[in-house]
């Protein structure tokens, strides 16, 4: 396949490279031109330049405002693209958004991702979907280059609103860590024992087994900062608001994040959530 690739970040350029390791002729755009280039791909001059004449036009961009720039502006991917091509969009956005792209094309899938920066290098993302089943059969191939699960959860929007939920959880079960895990330290616990205790029944999660012991040791590195999961609880705030859902854990979590940011943690990975406990 023809695929034009716009957003070569830390999450768009591994994509972008396991799609060129899969065959297909990769074509990229990024707003910063020597992210582009680094990618080692043919770089466009603009969204509008990669998206001519391909089959497949896939973003991972920053927020609403980058993704309608770079699809709707004056030098947008839609005015350029054929008609027959299918337009994947893997930014973690509105809803709102995602309708209205879909609203300007018939072939757009919405497909925010989950599994962070690791999972984009290994190829091993989680892949929530919103739009046509038209529109999933042709961008479901593409995707399975770097997924390891894909979901098409249904209409347009409704992978997006996917994300959020995941973003909800996340928040709620990385506070129930800090918690648990400022609370053995107090106890003067064995905290290597605990984890081994508690890992293999009800409480394990994700978050316990990967993060526990970098949150006791004080490394926050891991790639998704504190910035974008209060960009993206705003979003499930806002929608919230819309749908009438009742969020005041994910709210807290959301306003302990920035304490964090006011403690210089706004790039540090959200288990620096631990932060703001005392030892």
């Amino acid at each position: 396949m023809k695929i034009a690739f716009i957003g070569t970040g830390v999450m768009g350029a591994p994509m972008a490279g396991h799609l060129a390791a899969a065959g297909h002729d990769l074509t990229v755009y990024n707003r910063t031109r020597a992210k582009a280039e680094a990618t080692g791909l043919r770089v466009a001059a603009t969204p509008a330049e990669a998206a001519s004449d391909k089959d497949v036009v896939i973003t991972c961009v920053g927020n609403d405002s980058d993704l309608e720039a770079v699809t709707l502006g004056p030098d947008g991917a839609f005015a350029a693209m054929r008609d027959d091509a299918v337009f994947i969009d893997h930014t973690t956005v509105s809803a709102d958004i995602a309708r209205r792209l879909a609203g300007a094309r018939s072939m757009v899938v919405d497909a925010p991702v989950s599994g962070g920066q690791a999972g984009a290098e290994a190829g091993k993302l989680s892949i929530m979907c919103g739009g046509t089943a038209e529109a999933m059969a042709k961008a479901e191939p593409i995707m399975r280059a770097y997924a390891a699960r894909i979901v098409h959860v249904g209409a347009a929007g409704a992978g997006q609103q996917t994300k959020m939920v995941n973003q909800i959880c996340i928040a709620g079960v990385l506070q129930g860590v800090a918690e648990g895990l400022r609370f053995a330290q107090k106890s003067d616990l064995d905290l290597d024992k605990v984890l081994e205790a508690i890992s293999g029944g009800a409480a394990q999660s994700w978050q316990m087994v990967n993060r526990w012991q970098s949150m006791a040791e004080d490394r926050f590195d891991f790639g998704f900062a504190i910035d974008w999961m209060r960009k993206d609880l705003g979003l499930a705030l806002d929608e919230a608001t819309r749908n009438g859902a009742v969020l005041p854990l994910a709210a807290l979590v959301d306003q302990f994040y920035a304490e964090v940011q006011g403690m210089g943690g706004a790039r540090q990975d959200t288990s620096a959530l631990v932060r703001r406990l005392p030892r």
